[in-house]
C-alpha cells in the first residue's frame, strides 16, 4: 500500500533517519573492523559522524566507538594497533578545529596531532610509527607556528578576503584558500612534523605512506595554468624532499597506494575527455627505482573507479583488488600478478575493500544494492562470482515499499540498453502505476548501487514506479558507451532514455498517461533538455541542472574541463548549438519544479535562475525550491525531508491531478 502525504512517519522520514555507512578499515592484524558513517542528531537538523566496531566473525553486534558530540570520522589503524580518527572534539575545554586522535582498546583517548585550522585527512604506515596528514599553510607561512600567527592576525583584523594568483578558486561547494593544503609527516619518536610539500590550492588529500614509513606519496592538484594534468609526488619522510614525481599531459592520477614491499605504487589514471577523445580510466603501477609506468588493465573494457585500489599487503605479491561499474552493479575484481582479472562478486555495488594481512583468504567491504543500503560484508579473496556474507551491523531500513526489476531494449544505433525499474506495491494491469523517469548525474556514472540523494524508494512509497536508466556516457558498459555519447550531452543519451522509457511503458503495470521526469546534476540537464524536446511528461523536476551551456563554462568550478569537451562557445559553437536547452526555451510547455543550492559551484545557481526566468517569460508553470546554504546536492536531513515533500507534492499535483499542497514549512 502506498504512503499518503499525511502518514506519520512517512517512508522518507524513516529513510532520512537511517544511519549511513561510508567507509571501512581493518586493523593490521586482521582482528578489528571499524565502520564509519553518519547518524542524524537529536534535533533532526544535521548528520553526525560516528564509528562502529564490527565483529569480523559476524557473531557479535556492532558497538559505537568514541561518540563525542562533534563526531569522529576518517578512521585508520596505526602501526601499533591503536585506532586513529579525526574529530573536532574538545581538548582541555576548547576545540582547536579537527585534530587527529588515538583510541586505545581500553577506551583511552589521546590527541596525536593538531594544526591551526584543522587537519583534513591522514594516512598511517603499516610497519612503522609514522603518520602523514593534510593541513593548510597560509601564504608566507613556513610552518604551523607562523601559520597560526597569520591566522590570528587575519581573525583579529576581521579579514576574510582571499587574493588568488591563479585558478582554481572554488570547488563543489567550497571557496578555496586562503590556506594551501600541504602534506606533513610525523614520526612519533621526534614529534616534529615535516612539511613534505604543497598539494596545490585544490589539493585532494590523497596521501599514503610506504609500509616501512620511509616514503610518503600524495597528489599535487592541477592549476589554472596547467588544468589537464596533476602530479604524483613521492617524498622522503625524514626530510620532506621530493624523490620522484610522475605526470602525464592530458591525464589525472588518483588514490595512489604503495605495494606491499614499498617498491612501487598503484593508482588510478584518468585520461581527460577532450573534444576528440572520450574519458578512460585504468590502473597503473609505478616502479620507484626505474620510474617506469605500467598499465595494469590494458584489456579491461570498464573502469576501475571510483574506489581506491587495494594491493596485496604481502611483499612480492602483485595481486590487486579493485571495484568498477559493470551493467548496473559495481563488483569487486581481482587482478593477479600475471594480469588475469577475475570478477569476485555476482551482484551488488562494493566499496571500501579491505584485505586480511595474509593477502590470500578474506576481504571485507561495504556492499549496497539499488534496493538495499550499505552493509558490512565478508568475501573470499579469490572465489569468482560469489555472494557476500553479511556481518552484524547497523539497523536495517526494513521492508521496502515495492520491488525491483530490469528493463532492456536496443538503442537506435543497435547498442543494448538496460535500466532498473522500481515498482510500487500493488502495481498491476488492473491498477497501473504512474512512472517517474530519473536519469542519473555524471554523466559518467551509473545506477549501480544505493544512493542517499534522489533515492527511488520514497517515490515508490508514494505509489510511483521509478525508471533508473543508464544511457550513453554511463559507466559499466565498456568504452563504446562513452564513444557513442561523446560531445552530445543532449543527443544520444536523450534518445537512449526515451527508448528505455518506451520499453518500460510497454508493460501492463505502468500507466503511460501519468508520467514525470526528475533528475539531478547531469540528470537535471537531461530533464531540462527533455523539456525542450517533448511534451510527453506531465511534470519535470530539475535539480542543479545545466540550462545555458554557453554561460556554464565561465562560472563553473569545472570551466577548463568543460571547455575541453565542448570548445570555446565564442569560436567553436557546434556542440553548444546542438545541446544547450536554453536555445529552445520557447518550446517548453511542461510544468517544471526547479531545485538548487545557493553554494553550488559545480552547476552555479545562475543556471536555474536562467531557466526560471525563461519559463516565466514564456508562461510555463514553474516553481523554484531554493536552498541558500546547500551545495550541488542536498545534505542536511531537514532539507532532504523538505525536498522529497515538495517534489512528491508537485508530482502528485501535475501527474496525478491532485490539489497542490504547499509544504507547511515553506
Amino acid at each position: 500500500m502506498a504512503y499518503a502525504p499525511s502518514d506519520v512517519p512517512a517512508f522518507h522520514d524513516l529513510f532520512v533517519a537511517q544511519p549511513r555507512l561510508t567507509d571501512l578499515v581493518l586493523s593490521p592484524d586482521g582482528t578489528r573492523l571499524i565502520a564509519s558513517g553518519q547518524v542524524i542528531n537529536a534535533e533532526g537538523t544535521r548528520y553526525v559522524s560516528r564509528l562502529w566496531e564490527v565483529d569480523p566473525a559476524g557473531e557479535r553486534e556492532s558497538r559505537v566507538v568514541g561518540e563525542s558530540a562533534q563526531g569522529e570520522f576518517g578512521a585508520a589503524f596505526g602501526g601499533d594497533g591503536r585506532l586513529l580518527f579525526l574529530s573536532a572534539r574538545e581538548d582541555g575545554g576548547s576545540s582547536q578545529g579537527v585534530a587527529l586522535w588515538a583510541l586505545s582498546e581500553r577506551g583511552e583517548v589521546e590527541q596525536v596531532a593538531r594544526h591551526p585550522g584543522g587537519i583534513s585527512a591522514f594516512a598511517v604506515a603499516k610497519g612503522a610509527d609514522v603518520l602523514a596528514y593534510t593541513a593548510a599553510l597560509l601564504p608566507g607561512a613556513a610552518d604551523a607556528e607562523t601559520h597560526a600567527g597569520l591566522r590570528h592576525d587575519r581573525e583579529s583584523a576581521m579579514v576574510s578576503a582571499v587574493l588568488y594568483e591563479g585558478g582554481p578558486v572554488r570547488a563543489w561547494g567550497t571557496d578555496l584558500g586562503p590556506g594551501e593544503p600541504h602534506t606533513f609527516v610525523l614520526r612519533r619518536s621526534d614529534g616534529v612534523p615535516v612539511d613534505a610539500g604543497s598539494q596545490g590550492l585544490a589539493g585532494s588529500g590523497d596521501v599514503a605512506l610506504s609500509p616501512d614509513g620511509s616514503l610518503v606519496v600524495y597528489t599535487r592538484a592541477a592549476t589554472g595554468r596547467a588544468p589537464d594534468a596533476n602530479v604524483v609526488v613521492v617524498a622522503d619522510v625524514a626530510t620532506g624532499a621530493e624523490c620522484r614525481t610522475f605526470s602525464r599531459p592530458g591525464h589525472q592520477y588518483y588514490r595512489p597506494v604503495f605495494t606491499g614491499d614499498g617498491t612501487g605504487l598503484v593508482c588510478q589514471r584518468q585520461r581527460e575527455e577532450t573534444y576528440d577523445v572520450e574519458w578512460r580510466v585504468t590502473l597503473v603501477a609505478f616502479d620507484l627505482d626505474s620510474g617506469e609506468e605500467t598499465d595494469l588493465l590494458p584489456e579491461f573494457d570498464n573502469w576501475p573507479w571510483p574506489g581506491r585500489p587495494v594491493p596485496s599487503p604481502v611483499a612480492g605479491d602483485g595481486t590487486v583488488w579493485f571495484t568498477g561499474d559493470e551493467r548496473g552493479h559495481c563488483p569487486v575484481f581481482r587482478r593477479d600478478a600475471d594480469g588475469t582479472v577475475t570478477r569476485l562478486t555476482a551482484s551488488g555495488a562494493y566499496a571500501s575493500v579491505c584485505v586480511t594481512p595474509d593477502g590470500a583468504t578474506t576481504l571485507y567491504a561495504l556492499c549496497s544494492t539499488i534496493d538495499g543500503p550499505p552493509r558490512v560484508v565478508r568475501l573470499d579473496a579469490a572465489k569468482a562470482d560469489q555472494l557476500p556474507v553479511s556481518l552484524k551491523g547497523l539497523g536495517d531500513l526494513g521492508p521496502l515499499p515495492g520491488t525491483l526489476t530490469e528493463v532492456r531494449v536496443e538503442a537506435d544505433d543497435g547498442f543494448p540498453l538496460r535500466a532498473w525499474l522500481v515498482l510500487p506495491e500493488g502495481a498491476s494491469a488492473e491498477d497501473p502505476a504512474p512512472l517517474v523517469v530519473a536519469p542519473h548525474g555524471g554523466p559518467q556514472m551509473s545506477w549501480s548501487g544505493w544512493t542517499w540523494l534522489w533515492n527511488p524508494w520514497p517515490f515508490a512509497a508514494r505509489g510511483y514506479a521509478v525508471l533508473l536508466p543508464d544511457p550513453a556516457l554511463s559507466t559499466g558498459y565498456g568504452q563504446r558507451m562513452q564513444e557513442r555519447g561523446r560531445g552530445q550531452y543532449g543527443g544520444q543519451p536523450y534518445r537512449d532514455v526515451m527508448a528505455l522509457t518506451d520499453a518500460a511503458l510497454a508493460r501492463g503495470d505502468l500507466d503511460g498517461d501519468r508520467t514525470g521526469m526528475a533528475g539531478w546534476s547531469y540528470g537535471g540537464y537531461l530533464a531540462n533538455r527533455t523539456a525542450t524536446l517533448t511534451d510527453r511528461f506531465k511534470a519535470i523536476v530539475s535539480h542543479a541542472g545545466m540550462w545555458n551551456l554557453e554561460s556554464f563554462p565561465f562560472d563553473s568550478d569545472m570551466h577548463a574541463y568543460f571547455q575541453k569537451i565542448f570548445g570555446d562557445p565564442r569560436t567553436r559553437r557546434e556542440r553548444y548549438d546542438s545541446n544547450s536547452p536554453h536555445l529552445d526555451a520557447a518550446k517548453v510547455t511542461t510544468p517544471m519544479l526547479i531545485v538548487h543550492g545557493g553554494k553550488d559551484y559545480r552547476v552555479p545557481v545562475g543556471q536555474s535562475l536562467g531557466l526560471l526566468n525563461d519559463l516565466e517569460r514564456y508562461g510555463v508553470p514553474v516553481r523554484f525550491l531554493y536552498f541558500p546554504d546547500e551545495s550541488h546536492g542536498v545534505g542536511a536531513p531537514n532539507h532532504v525531508r523538505i525536498m522529497y515533500e515538495t517534489v512528491l507534492n508537485f508530482l502528485d499535483h501535475h501527474v496525478l491531478g491532485q490539489a497542490w499542497q504547499r509544504p507547511a514549512l515553506l
